[in-house]
């Protein structure tokens, strides 16, 4: 019985949690001594998975242990087990699949890894435009800056586009230019996921050896990439609407 105070103490101490059945050491879903299934654990999904804070994942890895770890947590292996442990099963399963449906995704996974950094981004999702619509509240958006014109020519081209449809009138040169600006903001969007892609880089990087500061910088800026990126994917979204495509 002293051993196990001492263990159990011991695991406190590096900020572990003991497992439920034999004391020892465990992972997030099983102990390493007994295998026994754990309750689910107050973790994020990157530790869920033991898997650093990182923008660049082994995709490949987080594959394999996602379909190893649905086999061992699949409730026909509980079905002998207690109460208690079959729902732990059923617990870890649901988490499992959220967290790997976060993780696998780059974009899902970038804004998960800014939710724990504690930053929202702005609201751009169709939902939350038809939300503010129906309630008559301001939608969280801002404009980008640099597409401010852009965009004040664009929302008042659109305006046009639906005024002449309801007249049942149709004009060729003003779907010419809407689908020109579709084609630059698509080019955007597609220069906007590239850069992206080069604060992941750096972001991995910082995280391991710059401070504090490099870190809140390179954060900030993969935000307002976000930010822009999902802006501009929504007007997109607006213009093919509009043209019924």
């Amino acid at each position: 019985m002293a051993t196990e105070s001492k263990t159990t103490s011991s695991l406190a101490e590096t900020g572990e949690r003991a497992c439920w059945s034999c004391g020892a050491s465990r992972t997030a879903q099983f102990c390493d001594t007994c295998g026994k299934v754990q309750p689910p654990q107050s973790v994020d999904y990157f530790t869920f998975f033991g898997l650093p804070r990182k923008l660049n994942i082994d995709a490949t890895r987080l594959q394999r242990e996602f379909y190893e770890l649905s086999r061992k947590l699949h409730p026909d292996l509980y079905g002998q087990t207690s109460k208690q442990e079959q729902e732990w099963s059923l617990e870890q399963s649901s988490l499992l699949n959220d967290a790997y449906r976060t993780l696998k995704d780059p974009i899902k996974r970038t804004e998960y890894l800014l939710r724990l950094e504690g930053v929202e981004l702005e609201e751009q999702s169709k939902s939350a435009t038809e939300t503010a619509r129906a309630s008559g509240e301001i939608k969280k958006q801002v404009v980008p800056p640099d597409l401010l014109a852009e965009v004040f020519e664009l929302n008042m081209q659109l305006e046009e586009l639906r005024g002449n449809r309801k007249m049942g009138e149709n004009d060729p040169a003003l779907i010419g230019e809407l689908e020109r600006h579709r084609t630059e903001f698509e080019n955007k969007y597609e220069s906007l996921t590239q850069e992206l892609k080069q604060y992941w880089d750096q972001w991995d990087l910082v995280v391991e050896v710059a401070g504090e500061e490099k870190r809140l910088l390179v954060r900030d800026k993969i935000v307002d990439v976000l930010n822009r990126r999902n802006y501009i994917r929504n007007l997109v979204r607006d213009v093919n609407e509009a043209l019924g495509s």
